[in-house]
């Protein structure tokens, strides 16, 4: 491969008259954490699913380790760690007593006392499942879905439901692995400040089509959304959105021919530019099957 390790072009999924997907187009690289973001209901789950496999697109090319993931077999398998957005394991299996139990069905797994350490759950090693905290409990997951030294992680809303500490505690710990492992990272969320920490990249899917796809900082530039320039003039205050703030500005300037009063530029944040795409909704913007960085097209 040519480091590319998740390759997606104009996948969709029908059920029935329903289309789910309208042509999803994404590249993943090796190393890389990319965040899935989009409201609920825009295809983000159906998207992860047909990628590891679970479910088989109606059309579309998609490889993923270098295979096509509905055809893919048991040692293609053994290559993925998923992590579901719910699992329903018996409560009663121990915590030790479970991940010993899937890294059997591994070649070369984790040791399972010494994963459990970097979980930090070395002390819940001898509870049951049913007694762990959600936090706890997903760090499980995490743990079940690396023990077997996975390229590629999927994680399907990994802090659904969480609290504010548990939250900050699985950031922490997904940050290790992609810095300590190396490990390929693709996660859905509907969170925005949680793509924003996690994610080198952020792919928006809308209305069932990876609208844009970039870096944090650099999706406001390729949706162009408005920026706020707040200035005084006659005494009151005045504001104006505009794309062009610079020019803005600078007619501003020569208006007043000097220094503006009160000259205020508020560029568009991560979720402003999320919510106006999310509003505007008419189609994919051009070149988004590609990369931006910083708004520059890569």
């Amino acid at each position: 491969m040519d480091g590319t390790v998740i390759r997606a072009r104009d996948v969709r999924m029908r059920y029935g008259r329903d289309e789910v997907l309208r042509g999803v187009d994404l590249d993943v690289r090796a190393g890389e954490v990319v965040a899935l973001l989009g409201p609920n209901g825009a295809g983000k789950t159906t998207t992860i699913e047909i990628l590891e496999g679970f479910r088989r697109r109606s059309s579309g090319e998609a490889t993923v380790l270098g295979a096509d993931p509905g055809k893919g077999g048991d040692a293609w398998r053994a290559r993925l760690g998923i992590v579901l957005q719910n699992w329903q394991d018996h409560p009663r299996w121990g915590v030790r007593q479970l991940l010993a139990h899937i890294a059997g069905f591994y070649e070369r797994p984790r040791d399972p006392d010494e994963l459990l350490a970097v979980m930090g759950l070395g002390e819940q090693a001898g509870q049951t499942v049913g007694r762990l905290s959600g936090g706890q409990r997903r760090r499980l997951d995490v743990a079940l879905g690396i023990v077997g030294r996975p390229e590629l992680l999927f994680l399907d809303e990994p802090t659904s439901g969480f609290d504010p500490q548990a939250r900050r505690e699985f950031h922490e710990l997904i940050e290790r692995l992609a810095r300590d492992e190396g490990m390929t990272v693709l996660l859905t969320t509907h969170d925005l400040a949680e793509a924003e920490r996690l994610a080198d990249r952020i792919a928006i899917l809308v209305g069932g089509a990876v609208t844009v796809c970039g870096t944090p900082s650099g999706l406001a530039s390729v949706v162009q959304a408005a920026s706020e320039v707040s200035w005084i003039e006659g005494g009151a205050p005045r504001t104006e959105r505009t794309s062009d703030p610079s020019r803005l500005a600078f007619e501003l300037h020569r208006r007043f021919g000097g220094p503006v009063p009160g000259l205020e530029v508020r560029r568009p944040s991560l979720e402003q530019s999320y919510l106006d795409l999310v509003a505007g909704a008419a189609g994919p913007i051009a070149g988004s099957a590609g990369d931006f960085e910083d708004g520059r097209a890569a």
